[in-house]
């Protein structure tokens, strides 16, 4: 998008958040005087709510495009500046050697074996059958097997640690720039990952020290004797890593096709359903076979539980419900706290004022930057419940602090030319968990009187 084009849109959008507000404005007079409200002004109100939607995703997304941009701009500087005429990039060697240690680890902890290994150790065998199976990764994907066990054998490929070299019926790793791909777009898609803690695992599970109390004091005078004080009670969190898989599909005279990127599309294909699956897991999992979801535990400020505040109201969102939201959190955790809601409780969000006639709801007019509510972030969450009597709503808090993600190591992809003739099914994996370990940094509106 162009910059005068990007100025259209930013216009519409400014005029849009203008004009709905006075309108409803207009709205809200008419009721208070007991008139009517014409149909043409509801149908209005609606409309422009649309036009924010609209052109506020537009905004945002050119910022976080301009970032990306950014990005790819210091990464194409950073493979342009080597030390000289022929000499490779030390960074992007840095980068490769990584990727080859990763693929090791991701490769041992499959097998059972863990090991311990940092990029510095990896061996310059395994970074030469690294460097040979990254090259001719593609040719498995669009021919199978054996013509990239062809293309390995012509290279030399030869290899002590790294045993990617076989098919025990579960896939092989897919290539370090298509992995960094999917993990990327999951991230964008995923609004719960994208503010929750992150971990990378390399065993079945991560387990958590949690301090479920406090330590013991008092004040004492200079010659008085000291009692023994009570010490804070130590737990433990367990999150298992569950296996996410996606199967999309290509006739292989597609696949045949030179012109046809099929390592971008399977990224895109794989990123779009495990998003949508993380996605709901994280606020509505039921932590049996997949991650437990935030918005899952019981009522209650103890151990286990998750505290509901009250909307106000039976069946809205309202002012004072939203206030008595954040004002339950405490102050440790307002400095990262967001709203996390549905998109069409956002767009009740946008309706309510405070005491003095203000809008909650305040547009960020920056590109790249999402709205606030009473000086807070919300972010569109379409996996929290609607509006309705008793439903959760709304999440409001620190998700780094309170929800954690695990991630095993290692995408894979088994290549199945046979079960779907003429389509050949890619059946990539990867091991995902998520659960809460801080009760108390997360709380959730509850629509009820």
């Amino acid at each position: 998008m162009d910059i005068p084009q990007l100025q259209q849109e930013f216009s519409e959008f400014r005029s849009a958040v203008t004009e709905f507000q006075t309108t409803y404005d207009e709205k809200l007079k008419l009721l208070a005087s007991k008139k009517s409200v014409d149909v043409l002004v509801d149908e209005k109100i609606e409309r422009l709510q649309g036009v924010m939607d609209e052109k506020g995703a537009i905004v945002e997304k050119a910022g976080n495009d301009v970032a990306s941009a950014l990005s790819r701009l210091d990464d194409l500087e950073t493979m342009m500046s080597r030390s000289g005429p022929g000499a490779p990039d030390p960074k992007v060697e840095e980068k490769t050697r990584s990727d080859a240690c990763n693929m090791i680890l991701a490769d041992h902890y499959s097998l059972g074996r863990p090991i311990d290994l940092t990029p510095d150790d990896v061996e310059d065998v395994d970074l030469k059958a690294f460097k040979i199976y990254d090259k001719h990764f593609g040719t498995y994907i669009r021919r199978g097997g054996n013509a990239f066990f062809k293309k390995l054998d012509k290279d030399g490929f030869e290899t002590r640690l790294l045993s990617v070299d076989r098919e025990p019926g579960g896939g092989y790793w897919v290539r370090p720039e298509v992995s960094n791909r999917i993990t990327k777009i999951v991230f964008e898609t995923s609004p719960i990952r994208q503010f929750a803690s992150v971990e990378q695992i390399g065993t079945d599970s991560l387990e958590i020290l949690a301090d479920e109390g406090q330590f013991g004091s008092g004040w004492v005078a200079e010659q008085e004797a000291r009692s023994e004080t009570t010490t804070s009670d130590i737990g433990k969190r367990t999150i298992f890593a569950h296996e996410l898989y996606a199967e999309p599909r290509a006739t292989q005279k597609l696949l045949d096709d030179a012109g046809f990127n099929v390592e971008g599309w399977i990224a895109d294909k794989v990123a779009e359903k495990f998003g949508r699956d993380e996605a709901t897991a994280f606020v509505v999992g039921t932590g049996v076979g997949q991650p437990r979801g935030f918005t899952t535990y019981p009522a209650g400020t103890a151990t286990g539980q998750m505290q509901q505040v009250n909307s106000g109201h039976a069946t809205q969102v309202t002012a004072d419900g939203l206030f008595d939201l954040v004002y339950s959190l405490k102050q440790p955790y307002l400095r990262r706290a967001v709203f996390m809601a549905a998109r069409l409780t956002i767009r009740d969000i946008r309706k309510l004022k405070d005491g003095d006639s203000r809008y909650l709801w305040e547009p960020n007019f920056q590109v790249g930057q999402p709205a606030n509510v009473i000086g807070y972030n919300v972010q569109q969450a379409d996996d929290m419940a609607a509006v309705g009597a008793g439903n959760l709503a709304i999440a409001f808090g620190d998700f780094m602090a309170g929800y954690t993600i695990v991630d095993r190591m290692g995408i894979r992809t088994l290549r199945d030319p046979f079960t779907a003739k003429p389509n050949v099914k890619f059946y990539t994996t990867r091991r995902v968990g998520g659960d809460v370990v801080n009760y108390e940094a997360i709380k959730l509106q509850a629509i009820s009187a």
